[in-house]
């Protein structure tokens, strides 16, 4: 089955969270069979830096963000069997919304995913007139990289047919240990883009645990950072390419995941950096959040903090050892349950269950 896809970026992870799930989940369906299309606008310098060249299981379509570019793309939904528009694509969201039910055929599968889903359903709730709100009764079925049941409800409630989360997860092939790299040697490193919804959480998380720990080393990587006022020993790096990431994750002794404002909210929604640094070994921080026992187990194979001054008392208390144990229980969980094979075959089972009839055995 062919599947049109319209996301922000398959082969740029710059300003562009989504990237590694994209890559992940895509790389595993195009195994099971799908023949995919990938459609990305040529915005936010992404195409100046990319980390992925196109690869043979998408084929990757870069289109001019213009009004000619949009219509070029959107006519090329007719010829598949699944469409999907996802969620932060960054430019045209409300018409790619619009366009995908428009020039979908009617026996297709359109679908919106949603990879931010607390940030969308706020806007909704806000907005009568959202594009994706408008959009759900003609949609087939909503996808978030998260949310559990917090989102499913919300989305049914705004009258989607039906919604169904599908996690981030692991992909082995990309994200896996390494041999430290001493650009990365640090007590506590974290890895995110600064942004508005973040920024606060990372003060009280990161920044305030390196306060009061002025003896020990931390590292932050991701973009923006730059102009933040931050400690003395915390040194910033910049964008990290995907490439780095196992070594970001391996070489020090804790690597923290703090979830941004919205997901923090509604639980049930780990990060990629949670699966990244587990596929690495890392012994991992992480803030707390509702339903993380469903990933990672506190205290055997994640370390939870409530705040920064738990974060303090975690890092200061960390020996090599220790880490080491939390990281390899971390690697074997993810690897018996929380791969992108093991969110590949939820999603092949969704649109086999889903899509039309006379396709159903193609």
């Amino acid at each position: 089955m062919k599947i049109a896809f319209y996301g922000s970026s398959l082969l740029s992870s710059w300003w562009n969270g989504a990237a590694t799930y994209y890559r992940g989940l895509l790389r595993d369906l195009a195994a099971r069979g799908y023949d995919i299309t990938f459609y990305e606008p040529d915005a936010y310098d992404r195409q100046q830096h990319r980390d992925m060249e196109p690869q043979p299981w998408a084929k990757s379509v870069v289109y001019p963000a213009t009004q000619d570019g949009l219509r070029s793309v959107l006519a090329e939904a007719r010829a598949a069997d699944i469409v999907v528009k996802a969620s932060g694509v960054g430019v045209f969201d409300d018409e790619l919304i619009a366009g995908i039910i428009e020039h979908s055929r009617p026996s297709a599968l359109k679908i919106f995913w949603d990879v931010d889903a607390a940030a969308t359903l706020d806007e909704m709730r806000g907005q009568e007139s959202h594009a994706v709100r408008k959009a759900l009764p003609d949609l087939d079925m909503v996808l978030t990289y998260g949310g559990g049941p917090p989102v499913v409800n919300a989305y049914e409630g705004f009258g989607a047919a039906r919604c169904v989360p599908i996690y981030n997860a692991l992909d082995p092939s990309t994200h896996h240990p390494v041999a430290p790299d001493q650009r990365f040697t640090a007590d506590l490193s974290f890895l995110g883009n600064r942004l508005p919804d973040r920024e606060a959480r990372v003060e009280e998380f990161f920044l305030s645990a390196a306060a009061a720990l002025p003896e020990r080393s931390f590292l932050i990587g991701g973009n923006g950072w730059e102009s933040k006022d931050i400690p003395s020993n915390v040194r910033h790096l910049g964008h990290v390419f995907t490439h780095e990431h196992n070594a970001f994750n391996c070489t020090p002794l804790a690597v923290l995941n703090v979830a941004r404002d919205s997901m923090a909210n509604i639980g049930f929604s780990p990060a990629t950096r949670v699966f990244e640094a587990a596929g690495a070994a890392a012994c991992l921080i992480t803030d707390a959040w509702e339903g993380i026992e469903q990933f990672l187990q506190p205290n055997e194979e994640v370390l939870v903090a409530r705040d920064g001054k738990d974060v303090a008392e975690l890092v200061g208390s960390l020996d090599e050892t220790r880490a080491r144990a939390i990281g390899q229980a971390a690697l074997r969980r993810v690897l018996a349950e929380h791969t992108y094979a093991h969110r590949g075959e939820e999603v092949d089972e969704l649109f086999k269950k889903a899509v039309a009839p006379e396709l159903a055995d193609a």
